[in-house]
């Protein structure tokens, strides 16, 4: 199995496809992420919120993997965003997994409440003391993202949100271009909505590929770094097999044409003020 590309932002460098640890979709498991290193993937993201870090750190353990082979992602939830609760999850998400440090860690949502500039030192604090090796936001629109940026002492690596063929993207994504970050795409198969879709179908069986991995791919091609997440050992290896093959010009473009109005997986009502674009 070829190693993942890395897509590189302030020093960061993030492999292309990583392993998605949201117990959204169930059946998450020490086990689970265990198949998903042995497969390969070397880019495991929990988050504080989600109740996976324990589960996470296991995993690292019994692999047997090197610590420094593995790219870990967590999260700081919208609720603990002033400087010392932000300080508190970290050393909690730090203590669940097991680790000292994580290579990326992220506000996870931004929180109306609590203004960046108290969310934003708090989250440079972290990595100047070496607590986190890089720094980045999620669901953050444009508007917010240049808040982000302009209020934190340290550079940001990442911006995660949700991309898929189903859900446009393109604004979102030539921001975070502009700005020299690296975009993670959450829900890269739509939760499951993707496996019907015709469309997808059709480049797979030409291409002898399963509709994830056309997914995958297509993001790939953009320069957009996924992660999915599935339970079944199979599906786990396949997701991560898309560095082999290329889809053309005019598939990318019939997928992209996939993007529909009600594409959005995530629910952002309450979360983010001031719209997506």
């Amino acid at each position: 199995m070829p190693a993942a590309p890395a897509f590189s932002a302030h020093g960061a460098a993030v492999p292309a496809v990583g392993f998605g640890t949201s117990p959204m979709t169930g059946g998450m498991s020490p086990e689970t992420v265990v198949a998903a290193l042995a497969a390969g993937y070397r880019h495991i993201d929990t988050a504080r919120k989600y109740g996976t870090e324990p589960a996470v750190g296991e995993a690292m353990r019994a692999s047997g993997l090197p610590r420094g082979d593995i790219f870990l992602t967590t999260k700081v939830s919208h609720e603990n965003l002033r400087p010392d609760d932000f300080a508190r999850s970290v050393d909690q998400s730090l203590a669940a997994l097991g680790v000292d440090y994580v290579d990326l860690l992220l506000v996870h949502w931004p929180n109306p409440q609590i203004p960046l500039t108290e969310t934003m030192p708090a989250l440079a604090r972290a990595k100047r003391e070496g607590l986190a090796r890089h720094i980045g936001v999620a669901n953050f629109n444009i508007a917010l993202l240049d808040q982000a940026i302009a209020l934190c002492p340290e550079p940001l690596a990442v911006l995660q949100a949700e991309y898929h063929p189903y859900l446009d993207q393109s604004k979102l994504l030539a921001a975070v271009r502009e700005r020299g970050l690296v975009y993670v795409a959450y829900c890269p198969l739509g939760r499951g909505r993707l496996f019907g879709d015709a469309v997808l179908a059709e480049i797979a069986q030409r291409h002898g590929r399963s509709v994830a991995q056309i997914a995958l791919r297509w993001l790939l091609q953009q320069n957009v770094a996924s992660i999915p997440f599935s339970s079944n050992p199979q599906r786990i290896a396949d997701n991560y097999n898309v560095f082999d093959f290329e889809l053309g010009d005019d598939e990318m473009r019939r997928i992209s044409a996939l993007k529909r109005a009600d594409g959005r997986v995530a629910n952002p009502v309450g979360r983010v003020a001031g719209g997506w674009d």
